[in-house]
């Protein structure tokens, strides 16, 4: 058997969730085709970034990666969002071997095997494992089900990089569910720039999965994917009225009680600038009817505070909303001017010094709201996924807790805790918490 030559890609991957599913792609494909990943920029041959462009840090972030990479190595292939706000990148560094946009595989593989020509391998050595290289740990996987999104966000400039709505076929991705799955994935991450939206592209269109019709939209995914015996979690699913339906999935266990709903404000004003799909008063009617379904749902959510022409009494209309929705898991973040966006031409800019403070007072009030939701759950014994086990603790979490954004589950180590893995779904009786995190002690 021949001795296969040696071609090394360092990659590094930034920005989002499905950020991290188009750099799963690029490095499935690169090891399919007998590439080497390198962990290091000077191991390897040339070094693939992969950007996010969302908002400044982000991009002042990528940049700064770049210029690391062409320091510690010199030859550097540039994808993803950054890459698609024009000369951006090149005005910054010239010396770029190519650049491309996101959910570019095909033109970033072009300009790897154009600057590295692909080695001569063994397939039968170079075997990629099922279900793609990821990026997660193995137990958990992002499921992207779509690329764009058709609204029209003032602050967002997501539809210029990744295109309008383009819904994948419900049967590749059952299919893809399937091969995680079996390749020990005990929690998919349903994700998409507006997962409610899923499949109005293309009228909804059936397909077949087992000899029986399948919807192209996001209840009858759901319903499919709840089948497969793991964990299905709902992300960046906008307050639209079908997703109503899916609460009785929730409440029956099919899926997990779990939606990611990236609400942005509650004040209608604000919400109107923004040129958001939806008004606080319907919110909170539809919040009250899913709970009335689904009594444990958890709701995450997403606000904005300091947005162009935000008064103060558009604030407190915000804190209101919290406290009369009472949601479980909040992230905000104080307005930051995206370039290309059309929110940047709004009158009543907020000084930066009341954006921060409006942040803080933000947070204090619902840091308030998350501890009583926690503390309520003292008592309570629930299933939670295993993440970490070592000598010193066990992490889990649980149904209400998303990876990477949401709260933990502590376990203390005891004799019947050393054989837990991760990926492992057990009981855990809560015996404490703390303003974001549960404690907890395993339940045989």
């Amino acid at each position: 058997m021949h001795q296969a030559s040696s071609a090394k890609v360092g990659f590094i991957s930034l920005g989002c969730p499905k950020a991290t599913v188009d750099s799963e792609q690029i490095l499935t494909q690169l090891r399919a085709e007998g590439y080497e990943i390198s962990g290091s920029f000077e191991n390897a041959n040339l070094v693939i970034v992969n950007t996010c462009g969302f908002i400044d840090d982000a991009v002042k972030e990528s940049l700064d990666t770049i210029g690391e990479a062409l320091e510690e190595n010199g030859k550097v292939i540039v994808t993803g969002c950054l890459g698609a706000k024009g000369d951006i990148v090149r005005e910054i560094h010239p010396d770029v071997l190519a650049v491309t946009g996101p959910q570019a595989l095909d033109e970033v593989m072009t300009a790897v095997r154009s600057h590295l020509p692909a080695p001569e391998h063994d397939p039968f050595i170079s075997l990629i494992p099922a279900g793609g290289i990821k990026l997660t740990p193995r137990h958990y996987a992002y499921l992207k089900i779509a690329e764009g999104c058709n609204h029209k966000c003032t602050f967002c400039i997501i539809p210029s990089m990744r295109g309008r709505l383009v819904s994948r076929p419900v049967s590749d991705v059952i299919k893809e569910a399937q091969a995680l799955v079996s390749a020990g994935v005990k929690e998919l991450l349903v994700i998409s720039q507006d997962t409610s939206a899923y499949g109005v592209d293309v009228k909804y269109r059936s397909e077949f999965y087992n000899a029986m019709p399948v919807k192209t939209n996001m209840y009858d995914l759901a319903r499919v994917l709840g089948s497969l015996g793991v964990w299905v979690r709902l992300h960046y699913v906008y307050p639209y009225p079908h997703v109503d339906h899916i609460l009785p999935l929730m409440a029956d266990r099919i899926i997990l009680p779990y939606l990611d709903v990236p609400f942005q404000h509650a004040s209608p004003d604000v919400l109107k600038n923004m040129k958001r799909p939806a008004c606080a008063e319907n919110n909170l009617k539809r919040i009250n009817a899913w709970r009335d379904i689904c009594p444990d749902l958890t709701i995450r959510s997403t606000f904005i505070v300091g947005f162009p022409g935000e008064t103060q009494a558009d604030f407190e209309c915000l804190l209101e909303f919290l406290s009369e929705a009472q949601l479980d898991r909040v992230g905000c973040f104080a307005y930051s001017p995206v370039e290309g966006a059309r929110a940047n031409q709004l009158p009543g800019r907020v000084d930066e010094e009341v954006k921060q403070e409006r942040l803080e007072k933000f947070m204090l009030h619902q840091a308030d709201i998350s501890e009583q939701k926690l503390r309520s759950k003292i008592g309570k014994t629930l299933p939670v996924i295993i993440d970490v086990n070592d000598d010193d603790q066990v992490i889990a979490r649980a149904e209400a807790d998303a990876p990477d954004v949401d709260g933990l589950v502590y376990i203390a180590c005891e004799d019947n805790t050393r054989s837990l893995m991760p990926g492992d779904i057990v009981n855990a009786k809560i015996i404490d918490s703390t303003q974001h995190d549960l404690i907890a002690e395993l339940v045989l």
